[in-house]
């Protein structure tokens, strides 16, 4: 089985804990030795021999593990600080930590959470499988209210920053309260990724990814993950994954995982270049509102600074002239692409109300923005003369 072939954290060989951009390459190798591969290979199989028994013995079947699965899974529960469990896309993965609650249980999330969550949690609700309440997750006071009034079994689903407004929760205070009220705490940790923040580290019991997005990074990638400190929460999880089928395949798995080598440099340079454009986009006369964290009049900054190790590479923006100027805008960029998703090597630019199951709370003019590794100042100049142009029909 694939494993960490990096010495332990703390033993005589390794004396000093490793750093996440370390862990992002070290991790989920296979075991060294003479004439051993460096990378875990593509394991194409659907079954696996057994023995006369054909008890406990090895994997048994594809649905229920796979060594290259095993591999992106360590490799992930190293940089999270937990036990992974990979599903086929990251919305299997919303799906699977959704179900970790009991019947009747109620949801408590983001006004402005990921579009996904919102619709699978309405889907649940449709089928009285949930109660969904809705909170603002910069306000630990309206958590702790919503907390105290719900009866029965609760789960809080947190982001942070959210999709796609950029607002950061207190994960700390707010995991704190959650688990004063009883509540299971599910982070999405998607726009963050480990390297920027650790959930488990702040109390949450659930972290989730979209692996399709930053972990990966190539944008051909579809992929979920869930990461977990329990025992028993990990145990659930796998056999929702078996049941349900929701797995990985092997090919989408060794991708991400070779995709996972290179974030600390995708990440490093993206943010950097998000915080510059940042800093100019609030300069230009067709944006009325930029959010980011890094920038210091961001309701956010100071806590992503003491909670975050990066601000991210996710910038948004609002587009004077509403809804079709920010369109105008998405439709004259030549080297950003307007295309859903984010992460990527390459720049994205999307105007998110155009999905019809955006959350209300997002404005028609917010242009969502992910920064990928090209020269800043192609992306700013591409950037820039959209903008004027839309300034000027306006």
């Amino acid at each position: 089985m694939p494993v960490n072939d990096a010495p332990t954290p703390g033993s005589p060989d390794q004396p000093r804990e490793l750093s996440p951009e370390t862990l992002a390459v070290v991790a989920g190798r296979p075991p060294r030795g003479p004439g051993s591969e460096l990378n875990t290979p593509v394991s194409l199989s659907a079954t696996y021999v057994g023995g006369g028994s054909m008890g406990e013995q090895g994997l048994g079947y594809g649905r229920f593990g796979n060594p290259t699965w095993e591999a992106l899974e360590s490799a992930l529960g190293a940089l999270e600080g937990g036990s992974a469990r990979t599903f086929a896309s990251g919305m299997a993965a919303v799906a699977a930590a959704l179900h970790l609650v009991p019947a009747d249980a109620t949801v408590l999330v983001p006004h402005g959470a990921y579009n996904g969550t919102h619709g699978v949690l309405a889907l649940l609700a449709e089928q009285g499988r949930v109660r969904v309440d809705h909170v603002d997750v910069t306000d630990p006071a309206d958590v702790r209210e919503r907390l105290a009034a719900v009866g029965g079994p609760v789960l809080l689903w947190l982001e942070s920053p959210t999709n796609p407004l950029l607002e950061v929760a207190d994960l700390a205070a707010l995991a704190a309260a959650g688990h004063e009220r009883g509540a299971l705490v599910v982070v999405d940790n998607t726009f963050a990724t480990p390297l920027l923040q650790r959930p488990l580290d702040l109390g949450a019991d659930v972290v989730v990814h979209a692996v399709t997005k930053f972990l990966s990074g190539h944008s051909d990638v579809v992929l979920g993950a869930v990461v977990t400190r329990s025992e028993e929460l990990l145990a659930a999880l796998t056999r929702h994954r078996t049941l349900h089928g929701a797995i990985p395949g092997p090919m989408e798995a060794f991708l991400a995982l070779r995709g996972l080598r290179t974030l600390p440099l995708r990440l490093e340079r993206a943010q950097r270049s998000a915080a510059e454009l940042a800093v100019r986009l609030r300069a230009h006369p067709a944006v009325t509102r930029v959010r980011h964290p890094s920038l210091p009049e961001d309701p956010g900054h100071e806590l992503a600074r003491a909670q975050m190790r990066g601000f991210g590479a996710l910038v948004s923006i609002e587009v004077a002239g509403g809804a079709a100027a920010a369109d105008a805008v998405v439709d004259a960029v030549r080297l950003w692409v307007p295309a859903t998703s984010l992460g990527g090597v390459e720049s994205l630019v999307e105007r998110r109300r155009r999905h019809a199951g955006e959350p209300r709370v997002v404005p028609e003019e917010l242009l969502r923005l992910s920064v990928g590794v090209e020269d800043l100042e192609d992306l700013w100049a591409d950037l820039s003369q959209a903008l004027d142009a839309a300034a000027a029909r306006s």
